[in-house]
């Protein structure tokens, strides 16, 4: 799995993306971009790609699976996934 890319905010300063795998229930954002690695065309085709809006629902317990809402669906990923995942948070 990748490793998470952290964000702050600072006065002045736009927010760096971070991977979805990073996300908590109830943050959402847009893709800003995918990395490329064999599972990229599979993302593609569940409907993950740059400028889609994404939703963390659920995180399952120790490592597991995370249920995201994209567009009028729900989708469950697994942590490498996720991880391939960058997103712009928005705040709600």
């Amino acid at each position: 799995m990748l490793s998470p890319i952290f964000a702050g905010t600072m006065e002045g300063k736009a927010t760096l993306p971070r991977v979805l795998a990073s996300f908590l229930p109830g943050e959402s954002g847009v893709v800003s971009s995918l990395a490329t690695h064999a599972l990229t065309p599979k993302l593609v085709e569940m409907g993950i790609y740059a400028g889609k809006e994404i939703k963390v629902l659920f995180r399952a317990p120790f490592g597991g699976p995370l249920a995201v809402e994209i567009g009028d669906y729900t989708l469950s990923m697994r942590e490498e996934e996720a991880g391939l995942v960058l997103i712009e948070s928005t705040h709600e």
